[in-house]
């Protein structure tokens, strides 16, 4: 196998990691509800996956178009059950954030700043999930297993665009990797205590 052949390889699997693990996610908010799920950080995920696929057609890069469109779907569905025209400031707020960090940039500098710019924006965008699991013990809504994935998915990502050469989406990737595997350590904490806690009422109910 060249080396060409397996950049192509890591790139459509992860597509398929991306796909795999949105879909945890929403299997959890179906079976669990929304609790501990941040608004912001989907809504966010929606925009910049339509940046994504505007990039992947410049980039003429399937994988990085299929990427995103084959997420929307998912994502949108999660987005859904959020109910975010009950909250309409959030997906505002959102909106000017992403034309902010990623399509100012990108009429400015070209393809190249806005993909650092939603490097940013990828990595700062985690930090509504991370700050929702911080303040609120019940996590119930989100999936640990999700995150994970989507932190393995980056790392694919990563080998696929070194090997590609897109220096810019390999950085912003990695970060937004880092932080996936910040809410994934923090969401299994959070799962850990409500067990115990649920351990620990099981155990003193008889008593009582």
């Amino acid at each position: 196998m060249t080396w060409h052949s397996l950049t192509i390889s890591m790139g459509w699997l992860a597509v398929a990691s991306g796909v795999v693990g949105t879909s945890y996610q929403l299997r959890q908010v179906r079976a669990l509800g929304v609790e501990g799920v941040s608004l912001a950080t989907w809504v966010l995920f929606v925009y910049m996956g339509c940046f994504w696929i505007t990039y992947g057609f410049a980039a003429h890069s399937a994988e990085v178009v299929l990427g995103s469109a084959l997420l929307l779907p998912i994502q949108l569905s999660i987005l859904f059950r959020l109910a975010p025209w009950r909250r309409w400031a959030v997906p505002a707020r959102a909106l000017g954030y992403f034309i902010l960090c990623c399509v100012l940039p990108t009429v400015v500098w070209g393809w190249a700043g806005g993909v650092f710019g939603t490097g940013v924006a990828m990595t700062i965008n985690r930090a509504p999930q991370l700050i929702e699991l911080v303040r609120h013990p019940d996590a119930s809504g989100v999936s640990a297993t999700s995150w994970f994935v989507g932190a393995f998915g980056c790392s694919l990502w990563i080998l696929f665009y070194t090997g590609v050469h897109l220096w810019a989406a390999l950085t912003a990737t990695a970060f937004a990797g880092l932080a996936n595997l910040a809410i994934a350590l923090l969401a299994t904490w959070r799962h850990s205590q409500a067990r115990q806690s649920v351990i620990a009422l099981e155990v003193f109910a008889p008593s009582m």
